[in-house]
């Protein structure tokens, strides 16, 4: 198990809790996140009993239900079940039959959309089995749901939904962050590391099922790696963006939805821009943002100076380099012998469409989660990206990184913006982008006096002029290489 101790531990404080009630907990997460690995061990190590659902009917799911219960309680005639109100009457009598001698009992199904998707009852069945009479007639069943379908989970607890508050445990399984991908994959070399999180991200599958534990060696190996394992179209991961929105149910129209992703991927942020790209009224795009947004393949980012204004990006990498490098020579690519060609002609693409987005989200990753309080001048509350208008030059400045925060020796004060930053990846800074940086900083404290002490970063993979460097000297001029975005 690698990472997993926060969820491991919740898992097991669920399974062996001693309440003489039924429990519920949902688990859920973006598929080969390890939520499998994790529940099948859980009830290995407490003798639960596991279930995967497939996609069936549902009296073809029941049987396989009922089969499967068999082999867990070692039967000697099979479990027949004619709808799925008896089979949960008989899992609470097995947990009543194992309570006195062996504990409560944990119950888990997996891929719970499955078997909604057939018997849309099942939730309401399941509130009614976990409900005031189940203390009475039950045992204590510990019930896991899980699934990955990330709308459909998040739904399940909310609004009028049967299995609203009756969960005790809500847990989701993340996706790997870049530090903790690049120790998955062993990659002593941050640059490289860096170009691989750019294409498959943190999830830990693609590290080893998918590529067979094939690892670029080099920079030198990064393109063979790419062509030997994304771009070769009899490898899982050529069609894996495509599997990955075909996986959620409230999905239909999947041409408009790889429509808006293509659109992002293009460097259409906006609404306004994604609507402009596939030729549609922006007021056409709500849905399929929200649905895109809860499903867990967009994020959606406010603009740190206009509330009213946000920034979408995709939260897959793989997608991303999907639409931005594959999606247009796909015909190309189906066909062996063409990857070399592609991936020569899609560097410009690459380093503009897919790295440097990267590059800049891991700074702001970098600025949340690692930074410490005396690089951003305070305690940070929150990290974003934002637009600052400069009427003088007629002209707007991205800011891709804005840190707001609060002053951690003056208790109660205001929220403000600590810090704000630019991120390049294959480019050296120098003066010319700090003093980018002083000129917002100028036109931010026209508005906030208090802007006056906002801190400069400069992110780069490439490194930083001698002249920058000796600028560097003022601690309100932070510089910001690979090895401090990884080490420190």
């Amino acid at each position: 198990m690698f990472d997993r101790d926060f969820e491991w531990a919740e898992l097991v404080r669920f399974a062996t809790y001693t309440g003489p009630e039924p429990t519920l907990g949902v688990v859920s997460g973006r598929r080969r996140q390890g939520k499998t690995f994790l529940l099948d061990a859980l009830c290995r190590q407490t003798g639960g009993f596991y279930f995967a659902a497939t996609e069936a009917t549902e009296a073809e799911s029941l049987r396989q239900f009922g089969a499967a219960l068999q082999r867990w309680a070692d039967a000697a005639v099979p479990f027949r079940f004619a709808h799925w109100e008896e089979a949960i009457s008989a899992v609470m009598a097995l947990a009543g039959q194992r309570a006195s001698a062996q504990g409560p009992l944990p119950v888990v199904l997996d891929e719970f959309p499955f078997l909604v998707k057939a018997s849309p009852e099942l939730p309401s069945l399941l509130q009614r089995a976990l409900g005031p009479a189940a203390r009475r007639d039950g045992g204590p069943v510990r019930l896991l749901l899980c699934g990955s379908a990330l709308s459909f989970m998040g739904n399940l607890l909310t609004g009028t939904a049967p299995l609203r508050g009756r969960a005790s445990l809500e847990l989701v399984v993340p996706t790997l962050d870049y530090r903790l991908a690049r120790r998955f994959w062993d990659l002593p070399d941050r640059k490289l590391a860096v170009l691989v999180d750019a294409v498959v991200g943190g999830t830990p599958a693609y590290a080893r099922e998918f590529t067979l534990g094939d690892t670029p060696t080099d920079q030198d190996d990064f393109g063979p790696w790419v062509i030997r394992n994304v771009l070769n179209p009899s490898r899982p991961l050529f069609r894996e963006a495509r599997f990955l929105l075909a996986e959620e149910p409230d999905i239909r129209d999947t041409a408009l939805y790889h429509g808006v992703l293509s659109a992002i991927a293009e460097g259409n942020h906006t609404r306004g821009g994604i609507a402009g790209y596939l030729q549609r009224k922006s007021t056409d795009l709500g849905h399929p943002l929200t649905l895109l947004e809860d499903s867990g393949m967009v994020d959606r980012q406010p603009d740190a100076f206009h509330a009213k204004r946000s920034t979408y990006r995709i939260a897959e990498p793989i997608v991303t380099f999907y639409h931005a490098v594959m999606r247009p020579r796909w015909s190309d690519l189906e066909r062996p012998g063409h990857a070399d060609t592609v991936w020569a002609d899609a560097q410009p693409t690459f380093r503009s469409k897919v790295v440097g987005p990267h590059f800049e989200h891991l700074c702001r990753t970098w600025a949340r989660w690692y930074a410490h309080p005396d690089t951003l001048g305070g305690t940070r509350t929150r990290i974003t990206s934002g637009t600052v208008p400069d009427p003088t030059a007629k002209t707007k400045h991205e800011l891709d990184v804005v840190a707001f925060g609060t002053d951690p020796h003056n208790p109660g004060t205001p929220e403000r913006v600590l810090a704000i930053g630019e991120a390049k990846w294959n480019e050296t800074l120098g003066t010319s982008h700090l003093a980018r940086l002083d000129r917002i900083r100028t036109l931010l404290t026209a508005k906030d006096a208090t802007a006056a002490n906002t801190r400069l970063l400069l992110f780069s993979g490439a490194g930083f002029t001698e002249e920058l460097q000796q600028a560097a000297a003022d601690p309100a001029i932070q510089l910001i290489d690979l090895e401090r975005l990884y080490e420190h």
